[in-house]
Formats: C-alpha cells, sequence, structure tokens
C-alpha cells in the first residue's frame, strides 16, 4: 500500500513540475483576462445607466378621443403584433374592419386608423423605438400623413 501512496506522490509533484512556477502567475492572469473578456457584455450591461424612458407626446386629437383600439397597456406592449395580424387579415382575407373589444368599429389601418391621431412620428413611435433600439420597417411602404409627399419619399 505504501509503494501505491509513493507512486500517487510522485505523479502529483511530477505534474506540478510541468508548469515552471514562474509561468504560473502568467496562466493565472491569463485565465483573469480570458473570463473578464468574455464576460465583458454581461456585467457591461448590468452596469451601464440607461436614461428613463421619456413619455410619449400625444396629438391633441388623440388626448380629445380619450381611447385607442386597445388600452394603453396592451397597445405598448403588443402593438406590433396586432399591426402584423391586421396586416394578415386585411390582406389574406380582405377584411377592414375591426370591432374592439369596448365595441368600437375601426379600420384595419396603420396610415388611416393609428397616424390619424398618433401622427407625429419622431415624437411618437420614434423616441421609444430608438431608446428599445428597434428598427421600424412600417413607413418603408406606409405613407406618413402629417408629412409632405417628398419627405415621405426619402
Amino acid at each position: 500500500m505504501n509503494d501505491k501512496a509513493e507512486l500517487s506522490n510522485a505523479s502529483a509533484s511530477a505534474s506540478m513540475k510541468l508548469i515552471p512556477s514562474g509561468d504560473k502567475k502568467w496562466i493565472i492572469l491569463g485565465l483573469i483576462i480570458f473570463v473578464g473578456l468574455f464576460t465583458f457584455p454581461i456585467w457591461y450591461n448590468m452596469l451601464k445607466c440607461s436614461a428613463p424612458i421619456q413619455p410619449v407626446v400625444l396629438s391633441a386629437k388623440a388626448k380629445a378621443a380619450g381611447y385607442c383600439v386597445l388600452p394603453k397597456s396592451e397597445m405598448v406592449s403588443a402593438h406590433m403584433q396586432i399591426l402584423d395580424e391586421w396586416r394578415d387579415i386585411v390582406v389574406r382575407e380582405g377584411e377592414r374592419t375591426y370591432t374592439s373589444p369596448s365595441g368600437k368599429i375601426f379600420t384595419m389601418s396603420l396610415s388611416n386608423t393609428c397616424l390619424d391621431c398618433h401622427n407625429n412620428q419622431a415624437e411618437f413611435c420614434d423616441r421609444c423605438h430608438q431608446y428599445a433600439s428597434v428598427k421600424t420597417y412600417c413607413m418603408d411602404c406606409h405613407v406618413n400623413p402629417s408629412k409632405s409627399l417628398k419627405e415621405n419619399m426619402q
């Protein structure tokens, strides 16, 4: 049994000699740098201070109406899903009217329904989308009624 203990001690000391003592500090430093670089995106985003989101500016027409197609909480979180659903229904089924849960009837149209009240793209749409780093493509096809034809073509 002593032979086995001596053999294991000899192999342990032999493995320690594979890394010269002067190189151990460089290996540890390299591992620290690697872990730091590998985890950099995680801790950078956790420590980054972001400005609070600015409230959207409603047009006078939107304020006067006092309601939207759906409650504000649903529109904030799911407006893109609603617009995608409307697009599919209009294009594939030819249906153009939407009845909200409150019973009001709306035309399923970004340009004529949504942008009728929320007509300032910079103040209403772009402010939140830039804050969330989301690139919108709505105005690639749709005309913003508050802009001139020349502005819409750019």
